[in-house]
């Protein structure tokens, strides 16, 4: 089963996500299908990149998003 999920990078006190399509059984920062966006909750306002082409491929391919995802797409629009 496909997961649209955040994968955390930077370093300690400073994260910064990709926004990737993975499987749910690889571990967070594992293996991935592809990489659809970025969220950098650093900033202020905190920034979110998004293709929304490839958001909604992924969903229509059957993809479910976290929750966390799922509120960043919805504020993305």
């Amino acid at each position: 089963m496909l997961k649209i999920r955040l994968q955390r990078q930077g370093k300690k006190k400073a994260p910064f996500y990709h926004i990737v399509v993975a499987d749910s059984r690889s571990p967070r920062d594992g293996k991935i299908v592809e990489k659809i966006g970025s969220y950098d909750p650093m900033t202020n306002p905190a920034t979110v990149v998004l293709s929304k082409e490839k958001v909604e491929q992924w969903i229509k391919n059957g993809a479910k998003p976290t929750d966390t995802v799922k509120a960043l797409i919805e504020n993305a629009k």
